[in-house]
């Protein structure tokens, strides 16, 4: 069962842009992300009402989880689904697998937590991965180039949420309070922004956007970050993070097979130092290490 949690997570989660790429643009994105957020709020909201689990938050820990899910979940969702729409499923994916290096130092920055000199050399690869893929695409205009950049911000974002959420998880804040409160926060941020903008609100009916959308909220938002709890407590953080750097392979492998990128000696050389500077990352092989770093993947 251990082995299937993780195949499930490592598989789901490292599909997550391809979903966006199919779910597509016929209404903005900052109407379909709101779509997402309320339905995942909602779940979580459910199963903290069912569970009650222990580690209700405290009044000083809101400010914190307001934070993790204007970071984690509002915003970094939302620049990474302009970045794929923009650019392509595998290139974000790969830049978000820098989240390895990131989540660190920001850990760093903000809890003063020690930062491993693995963390330099698996960012070295990483940095080189990336590089090495969106080489081929410098000619091919701003476009790409605006993605990838805003990725970046998408992947900056993402590892300043996990910076709070390690906060909160020293103090015993359960992560399902968490999330319940994260996804809710984030779904009224997403849905004043969608109001603000005038927006009239639609939800297309089409097989692809609601399988997409149906994807990314029940499976990738909610049943995999289940599993993700459970394979925390078989087999601990390090051992559970190590997926995030195989998310560059099954990105390429899916963005090549829905014919969105095509097979080439960049995306193959790219994906697989991505891999290995994650993994580097992580320390790999290491044991007893970054059991408490949180990898937030949803």
């Amino acid at each position: 069962m251990t082995n299937f949690m993780y195949i499930f997570c490592l598989i789901v989660w490292g599909l997550n842009f391809i979903a966006v790429k199919i779910q597509g643009t016929p209404v903005s994105l900052e109407l379909s992300l709101t779509y997402r957020l309320v339905m995942t709020a909602f779940l979580f909201l459910v199963l903290v009402w069912f569970l009650k689990p222990k580690g209700r938050p405290q009044r000083k820990d809101i400010p914190f989880i307001i934070v993790f899910g204007v970071c984690n979940f509002a915003l970094s969702y939302l620049c990474l689904y302009y970045a794929t729409i923009l650019s392509s499923a595998a290139i974000v994916t790969l830049i978000f697998s820098l989240k390895v290096i990131l989540t660190p130092i920001a850990l760093r920055v903000f809890l003063k937590e020690k930062l491993h000199s693995r963390v330099l050399l698996g960012g070295i690869l990483g940095v080189f991965g990336v590089c090495v893929i969106i080489y081929p695409t410098l000619n091919q205009g701003l476009t790409d180039l605006k993605g990838i950049m805003i990725a970046l911000l998408g992947t900056i974002l993402t590892a300043i949420g996990d910076a709070s959420s390690a906060r909160n998880a020293k103090l015993k804040v359960d992560s399902i309070y968490a999330n319940a409160i994260g996804f809710t926060v984030a779904s009224v941020l997403m849905g004043a922004i969608v109001l603000f903008q005038g927006q009239k609100i639609i939800l297309p009916t089409t097989v692809t956007y609601l399988s997409a959308l149906l994807y990314l909220t029940l499976i990738a938002s909610f049943m995999a970050w289940l599993f993700y709890l459970k394979l925390l407590e078989k087999i601990g953080g390090a051992k559970s993070g190590y997926m995030v750097a195989l998310f560059p392979a099954i990105g390429g492998i899916a963005s090549v097979l829905i014919g969105e990128s095509t097979p080439s000696i960049y995306l193959v050389v790219g994906c697989l130092t991505s891999c290995i500077g994650a993994a580097i990352a992580l320390g790999f092989g290491i044991r007893g290490q970054n059991d408490k770093l949180p990898v937030n993947v949803n």
